[in-house]
């Protein structure tokens, strides 16, 4: 199939042609005719499957339209709607590419910057908002945006917004739009408030779905490396002194941690930048182009930073500590081996983390194989393993204690095992 198939205008075949493209992702195959037929869509499908590309031509296609049948005045008729600066500043990127030959304009919003230069885009009038949603309420509330003229409404990555904290915001938007409009609604997975939320604001829609957050690309290559927490620095460095490895980015729990792991990369000579949420965001703008341009060789990032950031070729992704919920180990390493590149995931794992990758094996249904050799094996077990160790070589030991003696030492351990184990880590990094 190639995109003429799908029944595109010339202004937009022209710019896909400008910028390489000829064949269609399995999901913009699906999705374009259904918001071309003016559907609601409910798309399930992450981040590195042509997702952007699936919404933003088929809605620059009918405001086209739309705009050549009526003359109508100048307002926003498409909000999309993102959890990130960043996804917003890509979705933005590939508006202006896919619709440089449609005449149509669109201004992207977020926080973090002044508000000046982006109002007075709104000012000069609009067809598309891009927007995260903090931003755009507090413009909504200063009079500079209004949605009432709006026919499309676009919700992506809609399950980080429900991590960032973000669903009463969109309800608040929400209970602005029109009610008669069209509604695209993209996650990569479908937590059950998730699902409540497509079902208040979806009418009838249609369902397109690939890539099950479950699988992860053929093309990518998963290493497990054993190391004990405090050698993970010294792995890093070790695994860095391949020159091969041009550009790699390194995911970490916390926004500490990316600090962290950017100053020791520093001493050790080998340049390297972070982007998390503490950051401003014309510093991560800066940290993200230059590892575009292979400046700056090692991105550290937390994952909410990191969520929807699209790097081409990137080579390797290297988890120095492994995610807490399993769902995020596809995404981190979805960053690489991305429309069919090859591509490398190393992940550090200690002991604490053992049951973070037995929930990824579940996940993913299989076993990532182990590199056995290099520098910085694991030593010894923690408190932690060696008392699951021991309570399952010795699966009575505590059944033979009497009520009497539940204060010995074995038990609290147990005890506080059960508190900090898997689950006692806590929620993951806001990023």
């Amino acid at each position: 199939m190639s995109f003429q198939d799908l029944k595109l205008i010339e202004p937009i075949l022209k710019a896909l042609k400008q910028e390489g493209y000829t064949q269609p992702t399995p999901i913009q195959a699906q999705a374009i005719p259904y918001i071309l037929q003016q559907r609601d869509l409910l798309g399930c499908a992450q981040t590195g499957t042509g997702k952007t590309a699936a919404f933003s031509i088929p809605v620059l296609q009918l405001l086209y339209q739309q705009r050549q049948q009526h003359k109508e005045q100048k307002s926003i008729k498409t909000l999309i709607l993102t959890p990130t600066r960043e996804l917003a500043i890509q979705i933005a990127e590939s508006i202006t590419a896919y619709g440089r030959f449609t005449g149509l304009k669109h201004a992207v919003i977020f926080g973090g910057v002044s508000q000046n230069p982006q109002v007075d885009t709104l000012r000069r009038g609009v067809d598309i908002l891009v927007a995260t949603p903090g931003r755009l309420i507090d413009l909504m509330n200063q009079g500079y945006v209004s949605l009432s003229h709006l026919k499309i409404l676009v919700l992506d990555e809609a399950d980080r917004m429900l991590d960032m904290g973000f669903v009463h915001d969109v309800k608040r938007i929400l209970s602005k739009v029109p009610a008669k409009r069209q509604t695209l609604f993209f996650s990569a997975t479908m937590p059950a408030e998730i699902q409540q939320l497509a079902d208040s604001i979806l009418n009838n829609p249609a369902k397109v779905e690939v890539t099950p957050v479950s699988s992860t690309a053929d093309t990518i290559q998963q290493t497990i490396y054993f190391v004990d927490k405090a050698d993970k620095r010294g792995l890093l460095q070790h695994v860095l002194k391949d020159q091969s490895i041009e550009t790699v980015l390194v995911f970490t729990r916390t926004k500490h941690g990316a600090d962290k792991v950017v100053k020791d990369l520093a001493k050790a000579g080998i340049t390297a930048e972070a982007i998390h949420g503490n950051k401003s965001q014309n510093a991560r703008q800066r940290a993200l182009t230059n590892f575009k341009n292979r400046t700056t060789r090692v991105l550290v990032a937390t994952d909410i930073a990191a969520r929807g950031i699209d790097i081409d070729e990137l080579t390797h992704v290297i988890n120095y500590e492994l995610p807490n919920i399993p769902e995020t180990y596809v995404h981190r390493i979805g960053r690489t081996g991305r429309a069919g590149a090859s591509g490398m995931a190393l992940s550090f794992c200690d002991t604490e983390e053992k049951e973070f990758l037995k929930d990824i094996h579940k996940l993913i249904a299989k076993q990532i194989p182990v590199e056995e050799e290099h520098p910085y094996p694991m030593k010894q077990l923690s408190t932690q393993e060696r008392i699951r160790e021991e309570l399952k070589n010795n699966p009575h030991h505590n059944s033979r204690q009497s009520p009497r003696n539940n204060n010995n030492k074995n038990t609290r351990n147990k005890s506080n095992w059960r508190r900090g184990g898997k689950k006692g880590t806590g929620k993951p990094s806001n990023g």
